[in-house]
């Protein structure tokens, strides 16, 4: 295959659910050019509560749908996913670069003043050795608040980013960490940010956030960059989602982003 076929092809972005769809944003306002081909996998969401061994299968099948339609990069959009199965997926397809999520630790040990810092994520990234080891390399002088926000995802699935539960839920979840002098928060799942504006109010305006979204996209023109792969061409890249389940959490969600509305599919099993 030639470089130039290997430029037009598209960047493979999936998460459990709607929640990838920050990093496709980000990566759409870093690399307009690029083509996007989104999966978000609604129909078996959370990942979050299920075992390693389950979400690994998950992204395996996942992955292959989306070099069948020709990606040339895969961003597992999801902290869950990719402390399952980042380093099987590498394994699998070792041509092919896999860009994974992780906490933004490092960045919060640089922001933080109080050397205290809250980290909103699931249970199985807490639990993962990928964030262990970020602990165990950035973290040591500082304390750590984590949160698994038991239901936060559900709620964000179902749209429900701003109303009385979901604040409710925050609420019980940011302030003790605020209490015990945290200054600076983690958004650990790539769902977090669509409910960023009522953690910005529980939080104050001194509160740091953190959102890697924008980090993942730098991460990407750099690979492709390396690669020689980057679309050369003027016009802005296609964009396609694919969700497993029902249309309407995405639907909603790319209303409120600077992603296109059209070509979204339903993905039916073969």
């Amino acid at each position: 295959m030639d470089i130039q076929s290997i430029q037009l092809q598209g960047i493979g972005v999936f998460d459990s659910g709607i929640g990838g769809l920050t990093v496709a944003n980000a990566i759409h306002s870093h690399l307009p050019n690029e083509s996007i081909y989104y999966f978000g996998d609604t129909d078996r969401i959370p990942y979050g509560t299920k075992p390693a061994s389950i979400i690994l299968q998950y992204c395996l099948e996942v992955s292959q749908f989306l070099l069948e339609q020709s990606a040339k990069v895969i961003v597992v959009a999801c902290n869950t996913a990719t402390a399952a199965a980042l380093p099987q997926l590498r394994a699998t397809w070792p041509e092919i670069p896999f860009i994974g999520m992780e906490p933004a630790v490092k960045p919060a040990v640089k922001a933080t003043r109080s050397g205290k810092i809250g980290v909103l994520a699931t249970q199985t990234t807490f639990s993962s050795p990928r964030y262990q080891s970020l602990l165990e390399r950035f973290a040591k002088p500082y304390q750590c608040f984590e949160d698994p926000c038991i239901g936060l995802v559900e709620l964000i699935e179902a749209g429900r980013w701003s109303n009385t539960e979901t604040e409710r839920l925050l609420r019980s979840i940011i302030e003790p960490m605020l209490a015990e002098g945290v200054d600076t928060l983690v958004l650990g799942c790539t769902h977090y940010p669509f409910v960023e504006p009522l953690i910005k109010k529980i939080a104050g305006p001194t509160t740091e956030i953190i959102n890697p979204a924008p980090a993942i996209a730098r991460r990407l023109a750099q690979i492709l960059t390396e690669h020689n792969w980057l679309n050369q061409t003027a016009q802005p890249g296609k964009k396609k989602y694919w969700v497993s389940g029902n249309k309407d959490a995405l639907q909603k969600a790319l209303k409120g982003l600077d992603l296109p509305l059209n070509n979204i599919y339903r993905f039916q099993a073969q």
